[in-house]
């Protein structure tokens, strides 16, 4: 099958070196490379790169809606394209131009978690379990009717990180076996249990020690590894990247024991974080070189 594939992040990248072992990828189509760095120099995208070690033609256009751009990726005459977290929106023409039309690879059970940020959002609301959609793509934001699901339970302990990683796995499994059976019926989705995954503020970040230890790990979870939640030790900001509930009260912020601090409600072990400048390290280790205040801020 002649296919387009159309990525960025690293989570597209298990999708794309899955389907080009078994289909012929005409194309790649990429975000353009962005300044990144010290040095603020280009750099392309992990599908970019992972295109070129496969040996892949890549098209990086800033956007798909002058009649040229839609004009050559008609040219490619593919039987279907399939759509990773590009980034884009498609133009009508575009959507229409592959013969299988576009397919997405959506990384919630929607009609759940719309839009954005799927896997930060499901964390965050405290769901039990997400999974990955494959979607016939339509002019609404992740409104088309959908192939297939896989479903995953989110574990206590998840991180988005580490959902991200087994989503973008299954997500390429279940993209192959889809192409296997095209062309098939699609179902649409419910018009009940609509959620939209809001693109994640910077200013959901800061820790609020008055909220409950349930809320505050998923939020730490959730968050993590980007933007990272973060509370302030003194005069430093650090990132909070693992946690899980533990027992234990007191007044929101106090250190309890070791690692493990109050909330309004019940209290938080931290796991894993990071220090302004240094790396992600677990608790233990950032233990020995920071002491903590008796609360934190």
């Amino acid at each position: 099958m002649r296919v387009i594939f159309m990525g960025t992040p690293d989570f597209s990248v298990p999708a794309l070196r899955a389907i080009a072992t078994q289909h012929e990828v005409v194309a790649v189509y990429s975000q353009p490379p962005r300044a990144a760095g010290r040095g603020q120099k280009p750099r392309p995208s992990p599908v970019q790169r992972a295109a070129a070690e496969l040996g892949l033609p890549v098209r990086t256009p800033e956007r798909l809606k002058s009649v040229q751009d839609q004009a050559e990726f008609a040219d490619l005459g593919a039987d279907v394209a399939v759509v990773a977290a590009y980034g884009l929106i498609l133009p009508p023409a575009v959507l229409a131009a592959p013969r299988f039309g576009c397919l997405n690879i959506h990384a919630s059970l929607l009609p759940r978690w719309r839009g954005a940020a799927p896997i930060h959002r499901a964390i965050m609301a405290g769901d039990a379990e997400t999974g990955v959609a494959i979607m016939q793509m339509e002019a609404g934001l992740d409104t088309g009717p959908v192939l297939a699901e896989a479903r995953t339970p989110i574990g206590p302990e998840d991180t988005t990180a580490d959902l991200h990683n087994r989503l973008a796995e299954m997500g390429a499994a279940l993209i192959v076996e889809q192409l296997e059976r095209l062309p098939q019926p699609a179902r649409p989705q419910p018009a009940e249990g609509v959620t939209y995954a809001q693109k994640i503020d910077k200013a959901e970040a800061r820790i609020d020690w008055s909220q409950p230890a349930a809320q505050i790990d998923r939020q730490i979870r959730g968050l993590s590894p980007f933007p990272g939640a973060w509370c302030l030790i003194g005069d430093e900001r650090v990132k909070l990247l693992r946690s899980r509930l533990a027992p234990g009260s007191g007044a929101p912020g106090q250190v309890l024991s070791g690692f493990t601090i109050a909330c309004g409600e019940g209290a938080v072990e931290v796991l894993e974080a990071q220090r302004e400048g240094k790396r992600p390290m677990p608790a233990i280790e950032i233990l020995r070189g920071l002491t903590l205040p008796p609360r934190l801020g």
